[in-house]
């Protein structure tokens, strides 16, 4: 932890509002926003820092033209920073978390797919129970999340079992399935099933996020048949795709909350055998035991799982947990 880098005579001498100076500073990279951000005068705040580097023994910041830089001890500091002053707020909160009154931000990261299939319905639920919490989401960035994480740019990620790293805390949210969607006039909306051979003569539409634009699982598992299909649309994204299916006459392969009960649009089961993909809730110990924090995966997990029990009406979550909390 962060305390074991002051000697115990100068732990005497660091008070909790030079800790939290020391993380606006470090969030920042600016005396004059770390002081905005804090309710305080430049000089307050100027002053703190000169505390802070007589406490640490380091500079702890250098000037540059763009702002100030931290130093190594500095950089050091910052996630077991994030993590005593997580602790000492959980601390100070009531046991009891009241959902009505509760008011803090939540910084959830989740691809555009699990915004649709997890996190719309999971705010439908939130707005109602817990109005004053706010909800901002990102991109997930597999290659950052843990540093994310650990400077509490986040708070929770929605991700694949593949992606998460093991000393996050886990729980597991939903398997999901692959569907063949079309629009409810298409020409071959009415047979009620597609045969491979028909499957493979149709224009495709697909989603990639990166790699081989034309080519997704669909490919790998048509490959392992000796069967290639067109694709003639690819796009980076799964919010446009049931307009354009509906739209015109490609057909996709799309997860299948993705799609349920989506107006315009009927699925049939596809034609070859499509592994699918299982979406976790991942969090840091940071809030592991935060109250709030718990309320809220709760509640997603709930969601999910009323997700589950009526896909149609996509209310969103889970049975296991990965591990326990």
């Amino acid at each position: 932890m962060a305390i074991d880098y002051i000697s115990m005579r100068d732990i005497r001498s660091v008070d909790l509002n030079l800790l939290r100076t020391l993380d606006a500073l470090l969030d920042e990279r600016s005396v004059t926003k770390a002081a905005e951000r804090l309710s305080l005068t430049q000089p307050a705040v100027s002053g703190m820092l000169t505390r802070l580097r007589e406490s640490f023994d380091d500079p702890l910041f250098v000037r540059t033209q763009r702002g100030i830089v931290p130093t190594l001890r500095a950089t050091q500091l910052a996630g077991p920073l994030k993590q005593i002053l997580s602790d000492v707020e959980t601390l100070l909160q009531p046991t009891a978390f009241e959902p009505s009154t509760a008011a803090f931000t939540l910084t959830l990261a989740a691809t555009d797919y699990a915004l649709q299939a997890a996190v719309v319905p999971f705010l439908a639920k939130l707005r109602r129970l817990a109005p004053s919490i706010r909800v901002a989401t990102r991109p997930v960035e597999d290659d950052r999340v843990q540093a994310q994480f650990e400077r509490g740019d986040l708070d929770l990620a929605l991700m694949t079992p593949e992606a998460t790293l093991p000393d996050l805390h886990a729980r597991h949210l939903f398997d999901e399935s692959y569907v063949c969607a079309l629009r409810v006039d298409h020409p071959d909306a009415s047979v009620g099933t597609l045969s491979i051979d028909r499957f493979c003569a149709l224009d495709h539409a697909l989603v990639s996020y990166a790699g081989q634009r034309f080519w997704g699982v669909t490919d790998d598992a048509l490959t392992k048949i000796g069967r290639p299909r067109r694709v003639a649309l690819s796009i980076t994204s799964f919010m446009v795709l049931a307009e354009i299916l509906r739209t015109t006459d490609l057909i996709a392969v799309v997860p299948r909350r993705l799609v349920a009960g989506a107006e315009g649009l009927v699925t049939f089961e596809p034609p070859v055998e499509i592994p699918g993909f299982t979406k976790l809730a991942v969090w840091h110990e940071r809030t592991h035991r935060d109250a709030g924090h718990q309320w809220v995966r709760a509640l997603l997990l709930e969601t999910c799982n009323a997700v589950d029990a009526n896909p149609e009406q996509l209310l969103g979550c889970s049975r296991d947990r990965v591990p326990a909390e």
